[in-house]
């Protein structure tokens, strides 16, 4: 385990930073150049004493479901970037030993590519941001960006795409990340907090005709998205009732469900009390009618996750999806978790991060200890298939990305201490796309050593694990 990071920040806290102007905060982040200079981002090695990639990964595992274990890794084998995806307690301890500036944000902790997209917001208009918060923590600015880039690397390398073009994409991010934070240092903070990305930036921004019209058939499909279009698909009507159809291993009732069933009846109760006054209102229109067990992600397979049917009436349903929240992988390393209930640390860091949140997040904890979060399901989830995606429209939604992250980032950190380190020019763009190649290379090796681990029965893996 590496050393914690400290929490002082240059002996500036953000209350201090009113009593300077935008131009001396800009010199504080350029100052830190001496400390910690652009160029040192561009190096990774693995240290001797790095630990064992398969040993960390199995730790991780402690206190997830066995019996879906298997599922877990065989996500995790299908390719080097879905190892990855699978792998950010690894990463998490790689970077603890990177060179940080110890200016701080709250962090996503697991950003990569696949962990961003279209959602629908309070007022039910299609915005573009991250979109999995299982482990914000305040944290290093740097070790997001630094997961982004390596994720880009790895995931054009999947996509096919020449070396060449993988680390070209990685500078893209970068660069996008930097200018908007530049953008962002000059906005007022209330500015900053109202600002958004609607989806149709995708429009605005494409490059070609075909790539508009791509990103539009991809929001129109997305605002289909929602409660009374998933309805037939995920359930069926039973003596005049409807229920999740099940789906094993991936949508399932589980054994003992009715006892089951009754507990999580009980403290939904709970989620209830951590909600607005005025969803209270909204919600109590709603009857419980099913609950199943739900199979999800890469990282997060063997946590506990259930999905919820409510109906107002016979054709008004309410979808929710509730989710074991853990302690975050950054927690080692960072200064720890101030809230008791890991949902709660969830909740507000998404709240935290994105532009516009589900209006019905909240969390509890079941009898058994098992801290969860609640969200709507896939609430107009604008899906995009990365290896669909055409050359230029790949390089648009890398570039957007990087918007995002820096918006989410400026919300919650100094932009303008960010941005003065930054700098104008493409000296740290190309430091971070040294190291995202780097480190793209170091997780093919650890891919290599779990698909040995697999064969040995090291770690098990089943053979058909798509959802």
């Amino acid at each position: 385990m590496r050393n914690a990071v400290s929490s002082k920040v240059i002996d500036i806290d953000r209350k201090q930073t009113v009593r300077f102007t935008l131009k001396e905060q800009i010199r504080i982040g350029k100052s830190l150049r001496n400390k910690v200079p652009r160029t040192s981002h561009a190096k990774w090695a693995p240290p001797a004493n790095r630990p064992d990639p398969i040993e960390l990964l199995k730790k991780s595992d402690e206190g997830r479901l066995p019996e879906l274990l298997p599922i877990r890794y065989g996500r995790m084998r299908l390719s080097p970037f879905s190892f990855y995806r699978g792998a950010a307690a690894l990463m998490a301890d790689d970077l603890a030993a990177s060179p940080a500036t110890g200016l701080r944000v709250q962090a996503c902790g697991d950003c990569h590519v696949s962990n961003f997209g279209g959602m629908a917001s309070p007022d039910r208009r299609l915005i573009f941001d991250i979109n999995d918060f299982d482990e914000t923590l305040p944290a290093p600015w740097e070790w997001d960006l630094k997961r982004l880039a390596a994720s880009v690397v790895l995931a054009g390398r999947e996509r096919g795409s020449r070396e060449q073009q993988c680390a070209d994409s990685a500078q893209f991010l970068v660069e996008s990340y930097r200018n908007r934070m530049r953008s962002y240092s000059w906005m007022s903070p209330l500015d900053v907090w109202y600002s958004r990305l609607d989806a149709e930036v995708f429009i605005d921004e494409a490059k070609t005709a075909e790539d508009k019209r791509d990103w539009e058939e991809m929001e129109e499909r997305a605002r289909l998205e929602t409660a009374e279009h998933m309805l037939p698909k995920l359930t069926d009507l039973v003596k005049g009732r409807r229920h999740f159809v099940d789906h094993p291993p991936f949508i399932y009732h589980p054994p003992q469900f009715e006892k089951k069933a009754r507990e999580i009846r009980d403290f939904f109760h709970r989620y209830r009390h951590t909600l607005l006054a005025d969803r209270h209102l909204l919600l109590d229109r709603y009857e419980i009618i099913d609950i199943a067990r739900k199979v999800v992600g890469v990282g997060s397979v063997g946590t506990r996750c259930y999905i919820v049917l409510l109906m107002a009436g016979e054709n008004e349903p309410l979808i929710l999806q509730f989710k074991e929240a853990r302690r975050s992988v950054l927690e080692p390393y960072s200064t720890g978790c101030v809230y008791r209930n890991q949902g709660e640390r969830v909740v507000n860091g998404q709240r935290m991060l994105q532009s516009g949140s589900d209006i019905f997040l909240g969390w509890a904890s079941d009898d058994h200890g098992h801290d969860y979060y609640f969200r709507q399901l896939r609430d107009m989830k604008m899906k995009l298939v990365l290896d669909e995606l055409s050359k230029t429209e790949w390089i648009e939604y890398v570039e957007i990305c990087g918007w995002a992250l820096a918006r989410a980032h400026a919300r919650t950190g100094n932009a303008a201490q960010i941005a003065g380190y930054l700098g104008k020019n493409d000296s740290f763009d190309k430091a971070i796309k040294q190291f995202a190649i780097a480190y793209a290379d170091q997780t093919e090796r650890d891919y290599e050593a779990l698909l040995r681990a697999i064969k040995s029965r090291r770690i098990p893996a089943s053979l058909s694990a798509a959802d």
